[in-house]
């Protein structure tokens, strides 16, 4: 059986007295997609950019195919050409084009000569139905819109792995529905992805791992029809409950 593409060893961070991940064990296989779930602050999307060496672990490992990304003299900018990141807010340049958006990292971090970069850009806008906003500026789009370009970007570099935070609860829930349909069709692909989700009936639909986070830990794993039907943590049935009595599930 082959290693996993990701693992999270025993990770633990805190920010000054607060312990925000404590002892998370993971393992993410290639071309599966792993939901992580639970209320705000349980750690979802520190967890991801702890992954993406946003920010350091305080202990543990995180291992990429086999390799300690966290290891001292790993340079994390090496590390990140191989991941791709969306976060809630699109963090898209307002002064530029959708375009320039797109092929500014392709050009400035992996040396992609320009036309090669907006054919590439152009071929992905094309995918996700975003070829018509090519030369639009940012503020010319929908949140749901620009969520899809900041996607879009993030695949021009042409990662492994995706790691995408919350990347719909900024947005009005008519246009959560065209987001999401974007990460399907990722899943489709064979793309590795780990999601921090508020959507519960998506990360049913669409994980094939869940993890439900409590207080910074990992309290439960389980395939989305196992987690969802007959979780095993108390803690577990209380959060799915509410999010029941909420209408969200």
């Amino acid at each position: 059986m082959s290693s996993p593409k990701l693992e999270i060893k025993d990770v633990s961070k805190a920010f000054d007295e607060k312990v925000v991940l404590e002892n998370v064990d993971l393992e993410v296989n290639l071309h599966d997609v792993v939901c992580l779930i639970g209320s705000s602050g349980s750690g979802k999307s520190t967890l991801l950019k702890c992954i993406n060496l946003l920010v350091p672990i305080d202990g543990g490992d995180i291992v990429l195919d086999g390799q300690a990304i966290t290891d001292a003299g790993v340079n994390p900018n090496q590390v990140r050409q191989r991941m791709g990141i969306v976060f809630q807010a699109f963090n898209l340049f307002p002064h530029m084009k959708v375009i320039d958006n797109i092929t500014l990292g392709p050009r400035k971090v992996h040396g992609v000569g320009q036309e090669e970069a907006e054919e590439t850009a152009r071929t992905l806008l094309g995918q996700f139905g975003l070829l018509d906003k090519a030369d639009e500026y940012p503020d010319r789009l929908s949140g749901g819109q620009q969520q899809r370009v900041a996607i879009v970007r993030a695949l021009a570099h042409e990662p492994e792995l995706m790691l995408l935070d919350e990347v719909t609860s900024a947005l009005d829930p008519e246009l959560i529905a065209e987001v999401l349909n974007v990460i399907r069709d990722l899943k489709a692909s064979g793309m590795t992805m780990l999601i921090a989700t508020h959507e519960m009936g998506f990360a049913r639909d669409v994980a094939d791992q869940v993890c439900f986070l409590d207080a910074g830990r990992i309290l439960e794993q389980a395939p989305p029809d196992q987690l969802f039907s007959e979780p095993e943590q108390q803690r577990t049935r209380q959060f799915l409950q509410r999010i029941v009595e909420a209408g969200r599930l």
